[in-house]
């Protein structure tokens, strides 16, 4: 759920950064900032003790998804932004000689190269998701984190439940590592 948001918070953002219009471009900045100088931790207490108390929102797990996804889309924002900005913008010129209006080019000419020189920082982004995910323990959301603290605590086998712990989150991230490792391989190539 939280890479969704992160994707579709982190797209609209990036677009925005983008924008010729200085409200929009000034926003999206602001956003990045203040999401990326904060550290998740604290963005999580915020958004649970704060505003999900302020707006009635007691759903921990619903609480956890969107603030992941706020926080993650933040840096998505970033690699939309420089990926788009990489493209040459010769392109552009070309596509708008061919009769292509802005909005055509851009969907048609800069997306699909942008595309694939996001995909591997996007992937090495939705790893660290999955990493960054713990942390929601603190609020009580029941995932892998959290239940291996409570197994811990009632057993008092520390050894037995958190090398289990590392390893499941190794099982999870280590081939999404690989597979950056072979979209960056391949996106490299000529």
């Amino acid at each position: 759920g939280a890479l969704v948001v992160a994707v579709v918070v982190g797209f609209l953002a990036g677009m925005a950064r983008l924008s010729h219009r200085v409200v929009l471009s000034q926003a999206a900045a602001v956003y990045v900032e203040l999401v990326r100088g904060t550290p998740l931790l604290v963005l999580i207490f915020v958004a649970y003790y704060v505003v999900g108390d302020a707006v009635g929102v007691e759903d921990r797990l619903l609480v956890g998804i969107l603030t992941l996804g706020v926080f993650a889309g933040a840096y998505v924002t970033e690699v939309v932004r420089a990926a788009v900005a990489s493209v040459d913008p010769a392109q552009v010129e070309a596509a708008l000689s061919q009769g292509m209006s802005r909005a055509q080019a851009m969907r048609h000419v800069i997306l699909p190269q942008a595309l694939r020189r996001m995909l591997p920082p996007l992937a090495g982004e939705f790893v660290a998701l999955v990493k960054d995910s713990s942390l929601l323990s603190v609020i009580g959301v029941f995932e892998l984190s959290k239940r291996a603290n409570e197994a811990a605590a009632s057993t008092h086998r520390t050894y037995e439940v958190y090398l289990p712990l590392a390893l499941l989150y190794l099982a999870v991230t280590f081939p999404l590592s690989r597979w950056v490792r072979r979209l960056e391989l391949r996106s490299a190539a000529p």
